[in-house]
């Protein structure tokens, strides 16, 4: 049975600042939470109404009413866990880096992590004004791959100003990535879903790439970033 202290803790890891302070994050439905039970990540408690096998010392089996409480899904999938936040890694800016300038919505986040760990990327920083990878809506969205992929928040204008790798930067008014020459080395920046990249950013970017309308009445406005993301990894890679 659920205390209400437990409630209380996992109900509260919704938002940043107690994900902070308690050092936990919340990972729900049974795919990934195996993901995640198979990496290097810490388990702190599991919460679920099916048994795992080797986990009994961390488990407590609740009903479905409970699940319900304590879940942030419409529907839950019958476990919940709680993992350690884990310790920074330091970034390794060899082969291809991601990085994002001011990215807010965590299913683009979720999703440009998987496209990361898909296209071998290990590497993705993110300004500080970056959703937070351990939100339960980012988490849900990498499907896992937030256990493959190193995710960085730092000061990205000077983290961009160090680089002795190219920096690309997608644009509308870039040059037409598939007649690009792309490196296997260089750091890829994508910017916010409504202002592009910013200002201070764009000054620190050494090419400005953009993916082509096709359309006969070329009325479309601009790409989802994470489908930006997505295209202009895959020429990054085709190119290698």
């Amino acid at each position: 049975m659920l205390s209400k202290s437990q409630i209380k803790l996992i109900t509260s890891l919704k938002q940043k600042k107690y994900r902070l302070q308690h050092g936990f994050f919340v990972v729900e439905g049974l795919k990934g939470i195996a993901e995640l039970l198979n990496s290097e990540l810490e388990l702190y408690q599991l919460y679920t109404t099916e048994s795992f096998e080797d986990k009994s010392e961390k488990e407590v089996l609740i009903t479905a009413a409970e699940l319900k409480k304590i879940s942030f899904l419409t529907t839950p999938n019958k476990a919940l866990a709680l993992f350690k936040i884990p310790k920074i890694k330091a970034i390794q800016t060899n082969g291809l880096v991601v990085a994002l300038d001011d990215v807010r919505d965590p299913g683009n986040l979720g999703t440009i992590i998987r496209l990361c760990d898909w296209f071998g990327v290990k590497e993705l920083v993110c300004s500080k004004n970056t959703v937070d990878c351990f939100n339960p809506k980012v988490i849900q969205a990498t499907m896992g791959s937030i256990t493959r992929v190193n995710v960085s928040y730092l000061d990205l204008e000077r983290f961009l100003e160090n680089q002795t790798m190219p920096v690309f930067g997608a644009f509308m008014e870039g040059e037409n990535v598939y007649s690009s020459a792309l490196p296997e080395q260089g750091v890829l920046v994508m910017g916010n879903e409504a202002n592009g990249i910013s200002e201070a950013i764009e000054n620190v970017i050494t090419k400005k790439v953009s993916i082509p309308r096709f359309g006969d009445l070329q009325a479309t406005e601009s790409l989802n970033v994470a489908t930006a993301t997505a295209i202009l990894l895959s020429e990054f890679k085709r190119a290698k």
